[in-house]
């Protein structure tokens, strides 16, 4: 009677299971589809002025490869760069200069906002800093992005020219982040995946969709945009600035538009699992708004979706159930189907899409260690730089 109720259960749970990713195969946007790359566009016949806006907090290893490829944008409009040197310690601002004088192009600014007073986070009042100064240029668009990010010579002029061709206000590619040490290969494309699970690209740039996101590290706006949306102040205490960037542009009545980048590439090495562990447990918990609820939520449906199948198959053959067995497999089996067109994007080995489980159950376990740091007062951070949590900026002001 007792083995007959837990393979019962164990059918029913392995059952759901495959419901849940039959549904994310066929509705969720079909996220796990690769192609959504910049929209088809045209050259306008007068390009509009742009101003980059590069934060950049303790970056000289990464910068070498960053900035000389925005200062060698082949723009035909003007264009500027501003980087903001948010109170580095090792030489960022120096060597920003010197990369400017050594290899040319594009006009730079290097200034610093000084310390952020209370209720900013993140690398927000860097870029506030950062548009301050562009504003004085007048520029039609602004470009954000990230001192590790390095662009094709001509990623600004495509930017442009598919924003300008689509209508958008705000065009964003996630960058194509490095994958060469053990721990990124486990990690990294899984990050891109979860992240288009979460927003599905295409509804994105849908018109009327209500899903709303950007990839901080190449985010081109529409100065107006930016001003009607009322950003960065309007979202100065968020931790995921970028999603917050997006979703403010689009409550503004702003037209966005996400997808994967082909020639934008992050330069910056999460060479072990402890430096990428850090990267996603400092905003896992912002993302679930700091909500207990939805964190057991979270844990409930990373188990379900990713941890029940493998666990349905070898416990079904366990028992010798094979009605528990089989849908654990099938589960397990779209799972794997889903991942291989990001592994092929990242340029990696396809052996590694039936091991999403355990990547999976690393990043249930980094999500709760989010909270935990959350509870025990560390808030968010970036670059060394600890800010206080919400809710304590709420009680100072």
């Amino acid at each position: 009677m007792g083995q007959t109720a837990r393979v019962s259960a164990v059918v029913w749970i392995s059952a759901v299971s495959l419901a849940a990713w039959l549904w994310l195969l066929l509705c969720q946007g079909f996220f796990w589809r690769t192609d959504v790359r910049l929209p088809p566009r045209e050259e306008p016949g007068e390009w509009p002025s742009v101003c980059v806006v590069v934060p950049a907090r303790d970056e000289a290893a990464v910068l070498p490869a960053g900035l000389p490829s925005l200062l060698a944008q082949d723009y035909p409009g003007r264009a500027e760069v501003f980087l903001v040197d948010d109170g580095s310690s090792d030489g960022t601002a120096d060597l920003a200069r010197e990369l400017a004088r050594r290899h040319g192009g594009l006009p730079l600014t290097v200034d610093s906002p000084g310390e952020p007073p209370a209720g900013w986070t993140g690398k927000l009042w860097a870029v506030r800093h950062g548009i301050a100064l562009a504003r004085a240029r007048e520029p039609e668009y602004l470009l954000l992005t990230d001192a590790d990010i390095a662009h094709a010579p001509d990623s600004l002029r495509e930017l442009v020219a598919a924003a300008r061709t689509g209508g958008f206000d705000l065009v964003s590619l996630m960058a194509r982040l490095r994958v060469e040490s053990v721990a990124e290969r486990l990690v990294v494309p899984a990050f891109v995946y979860f992240f288009a699970q979460l927003y599905p690209f295409r509804r994105i740039g849908r018109s009327g969709a209500r899903t709303a996101a950007a990839a901080g590290g190449c985010v081109l706006l529409r100065t107006e945009a930016a001003a009607r949306a009322r950003v960065p102040d309007s979202i100065r205490h968020a931790v995921i600035d970028d999603v917050a960037l997006a979703r403010a542009v689009k409550a503004a009545g702003g037209r966005i538009w996400l997808g994967l980048a082909d020639r934008v590439d992050s330069v910056r090495p999460y060479p072990r699992l402890y430096d990428l562990w850090r990267m996603v447990s400092r905003s896992a918990y912002a993302q679930l708004r700091h909500q207990p609820l939805l964190l057991l939520g979270t844990v409930l449906g990373l188990a379900l979706v990713y941890l029940v199948p493998p666990l349905a198959l070898l416990g079904g053959l366990a028992l010798g159930s094979p009605a528990a067995a089989l849908p654990g497999g099938l589960a397990w089996l779209v799972m794997t189907g889903t991942y291989v067109p990001m592994l092929r994007y990242c340029r990696q080995p396809l052996w590694l899409a039936p091991l999403l489980p355990f990547t999976a159950f690393l990043y249930l376990l980094m999500t709760v260690d989010s909270a935990v740091q959350h509870y025990r007062g560390r808030g968010a951070a970036w670059k060394g730089r600890t800010y206080a949590r919400p809710d304590a900026v709420a009680d100072e002001g």
